[in-house]
């Protein structure tokens, strides 16, 4: 081969080369801006954008009367929150919904979203499963929001004397494995459990997945609709027994609430200690036990949820908007007022 194509050749292969090398570095500079590229984006979600304080700094939040419906357990939240909402968004006006048939809870507030009754609802327990594909055979998805932490509290008669009860002591009374106060340390005195009906409520549902594990009620077990009758006849049996959510039932001058633990040597109150004694009720209420039930050591807590519709419209807007406030610090502020636990 003469020079000058020993030549060419050698200037096509640099060529070749030099063209191959360009590549490699223009491809790996284009997948590195990408990846920077990503992770801006997700610096900028919105869970990490800056947490509005006061409910005049939300934004997005809709005009219009939006029903609402769902867990009883929100009642002391709805009569503190939703007035100082509508104070400062009077043209977000919110309206309480009950169930044409049937108890308001958690199951019925989600039905009726479901139905189209309402824009949002609030529940006590997350949602299930079924519901999820309820959703979508209607052309939308739900989404749960929690905005605070509530515990169970365990009622019983004042002139019940026992040190508290186990999960396990708990579940087998409401499943009719015990059935005298005797087989738990107490006087030789029949229990009678009360409780509201499973459908009646998120709370029930969740005693029933949670702490009865799926298994069914006893046959000794009384139902009862709703918690003020339940703690009535609790007050009147000295062998009765109920649950509840805290806020319900501990600050009451006619029960007492029991300490609960996973295991005997482990039992937490669901009032600070010490027990005010209910002979200075109502001048002095024993008050929550706030501090176990965000830090998990009282063994039965929950989180409250609001249930939003994702479909595009007006809806959907209102329960994202209502999730805020109640998210902001004046929202966990009232919440707390309210009896519950701060989320944030």
């Amino acid at each position: 081969m003469s020079q000058k194509n020993e030549t060419t050749v050698l200037v096509l292969a640099l060529l070749i080369t030099l063209g191959l090398v360009g590549g490699g570095v223009w491809w790996f500079s284009r997948e590195s801006d990408l990846i920077n590229t990503n992770r801006q984006v997700n610096r900028q979600s919105p869970e990490s954008s800056p947490q509005a304080k006061t409910f005049a700094q939300v934004q997005g939040v809709p005009e219009g009367l939006f029903s609402y419906g769902g867990s009883t357990t929100w009642a002391p939240i709805r009569e503190v929150v939703d007035p100082a909402i509508q104070t400062v968004w009077p043209q977000f006006r919110l309206r309480y919904t009950n169930p044409t048939t049937g108890a308001p809870g958690s199951g019925t507030g989600i039905k009726m979203l479901l139905n189209n009754q309402l824009a949002f609802s609030q529940s006590s327990r997350p949602l299930k499963q079924d519901e999820y594909d309820q959703a979508q055979q209607r052309g939308f998805t739900l989404k749960e929001i929690p905005v605070a932490i509530d515990g169970i509290a365990v009622a019983v008669n004042p002139d019940l004397q026992i040190p508290g009860l186990t999960i396990s002591q708990l579940k087998d009374i409401y499943t009719g494995k015990i059935t005298n106060w005797n087989q738990v340390g107490g006087a030789d005195l029949p229990i009678i459990p009360y409780s509201r009906r499973p459908e009646e409520g998120g709370t029930i549902e969740f005693f029933v997945d949670n702490i009865l594990e799926g298994e069914e009620f006893g046959t000794t077990v009384e139902f009862i609709p709703t918690t003020t009758q339940a703690l009535r006849a609790l007050a009147d049996n000295p062998g009765g027994i109920y649950y509840a959510s805290a806020p319900e039932v501990v600050p009451q001058c006619t029960i007492k609430s029991l300490p609960i633990g996973r295991k005997p040597d482990e039992l937490v109150s669901p009032y600070q200690e010490p027990f005010v004694p209910l002979s200075q009720c109502p001048g002095q209420r024993n008050q929550l036990n706030k501090q176990a039930f965000q830090s998990g050591s009282y063994p039965i807590t929950r989180r409250l949820f609001v249930i939003v519709k994702q479909n595009g419209q007006v809806d959907e807007q209102a329960g994202e908007a209502y999730a805020r406030l109640l998210l902001t610090n004046q929202g966990q502020e009232l919440i707390g007022d309210a009896g519950f636990v701060r989320l944030r």
